[in-house]
Parts: structure tokens; sequence; C-alpha cells
């Protein structure tokens, strides 16, 4: 009767043990967590996928007839290339930097028609498309002089395009522009040919700058030369007398302040006047 007993006693531990595990089990599978910055789309195997978009917190599903498919609605970046043609021919490498993020009203149609990797499926393609369309409409040289344009005209394009995908775009940014090896060649040669014609031009600059002065100086020696004229046609030669004067005046003040200057009496008879000292 005890060991009866003891079975029918560890035989209802085992039952109860399994019916809770299996209530467990059903509870586990019953409940989804969706974390903070996330939304999840219910797919169900008789209506298909529910139009309702489940926020952040813990939810009931129904096992094996529903499953959540969780979305990631923060922002995030993405950067692609693209070798576009100017509108000169010109070939261009742009490199476009984006920050996008999907529109949570439409995460069931974004899930039904693009699937969880939406933005690697679309973002590439429509990056390329909008870049080849604006940078055609400009010339090699306009991507740099106009560079706001050109971005403001990208970003609008882009963003009215990813619309068309639920897909919102908070920033478009070219972060990289370079030209080919013969455009980068044929600006440099510009460069330097318009460093030659500016020196060209300083050059003749100067030598205007040059003549002119030649000139004004020559009319001034002129009219001091007339000047000297007339003043000595009224006063004969005094003038050049005093002007003669002035500048051995000037010479002999020069000499005097000079200490390697020696003064030696004139005419023939030094050597006697030497003789006679003694």
């Amino acid at each position: 009767m005890g060991s009866q007993a003891a079975v029918s006693f560890l035989t209802n531990i085992a039952k109860a043990a399994f019916g809770l595990g299996t209530a467990a089990t059903a509870l586990s599978s019953s409940l989804y967590t969706v974390d903070g910055g996330e939304r999840a789309v219910l797919f169900d195997r008789f209506r298909g996928v529910l139009d309702q978009t489940v926020g952040e917190g813990t939810h009931f599903l129904i096992p094996i007839l529903q499953r959540p498919h969780v979305f990631d609605i923060r922002t995030k970046p993405h950067t692609f290339s693209s070798i576009s043609g100017t509108k000169d021919l010109q070939m261009v490498n742009l490199t476009l930097r984006v920050l996008s993020r999907p529109e949570v009203s439409r995460l069931p149609t974004i899930f039904q028609t693009l699937g969880l990797e939406y933005d690697e499926k679309v973002l590439p393609s429509i990056g390329n498309e909008v870049l080849k369309a604006v940078v055609a409409q400009f010339n090699a040289d306009q991507l740099l002089t106009e560079r706001p344009q050109v971005s403001a005209l990208v970003r609008e394009s882009l963003i009215k395009r990813a619309r068309d995908f639920n897909i919102e775009l908070d920033d478009v940014a070219i972060t990289h522009l370079s030209y080919g090896m013969e455009f980068s060649r044929a600006v440099e040669a510009k460069q330097v040919a318009q460093q030659e014609a500016e020196r060209s031009k300083f050059v003749v600059m100067k030598a205007d700058q040059e003549r002119r002065a030649a000139v004004i100086r020559a009319e001034g020696e002129s009219e001091a030369a007339q000047l000297i004229s007339d003043a000595t046609a009224k006063a004969g030669m005094g003038l050049i007398e005093l002007r003669r004067i002035e500048a051995s005046r000037e010479v002999a003040a020069t000499l005097a302040r000079s200490p390697n200057v020696a003064y030696l009496p004139g005419g023939q008879s030094m050597l006697f006047n030497l003789n006679a000292g003694r």
C-alpha cells in the first residue's frame, strides 16, 4: 500500500510538472517583445500581414498562426558612390551619404513589397538614378562653383523619390567629388595658363609705368633746362657761377668732414717752405 501511494504521488507530480512545462512553453510562445526604437508587423496564416503596426512593449500572439517581424525605425546612415557624366561629357565620381528611416504607418506595406532589408534594396538604386539625372544638368566646373545648388537639387529629388517607397530621408549630403584624370590635367593646364597671363599682364603694366615715369622725368628735366636757359638769358652767366660756387662749397664741406683727406699748399714752393722751417 505504501509503495503504491508513493508511485501515485510521483505520477501526480510528474503530470503536474509536465502540465506546468507545457503551460510555460505555450505562454512563452504566445508572447513577444518589441524593444525601444523598433516596431513589429504581424503575419497571420489566415489573414496575411495585419494592417496594424505593433508598438514597443510585450504583446500576445496566437502561436503557430501568427509570427512577428520586427523593424528598426531609428535613423540609419547609408553611403554609396556613383560615376556620372556631366553636361560637357566629363566623368565625375560622387559619394552620397543619406540618413534614412521607414515611415512607421506604412510598415505593413513595406514588409509586403520590400521585406525587412528595404533600405539596402531601394536606396542604392534610387541614389544612383538621382545623381546621374542631376549631374547631367551641369558642366563639370559648375559642380564646384554651384555646389550648394547641386546638393539642394539632389536632396529634393532623392527625398521625393524615396517617398514613393515609404522611406523618409532626414539628411542627404554629397561627401566626396572627384574628376577624371583628363579633366584634372585640363584644369591644371588652365590654371597655369591663367597664371602666365596674369604674369604677362603684370609685366606689361610695369613696362607702361616705367615708360610713363621716364616721360615725366624727361619732361621735368626739359622744363628745368628751359628755366635755366631763360634765367641765363636774363641774368647772364651769374646764375651758372652761383651754382658752381654752391657745388664747390658742398664738395669742400664733404672733404672737410673726411679724416682721410690731407691739404697741401699749392704752387711750386712747397719744398722750399719745408726747408725754411728748419
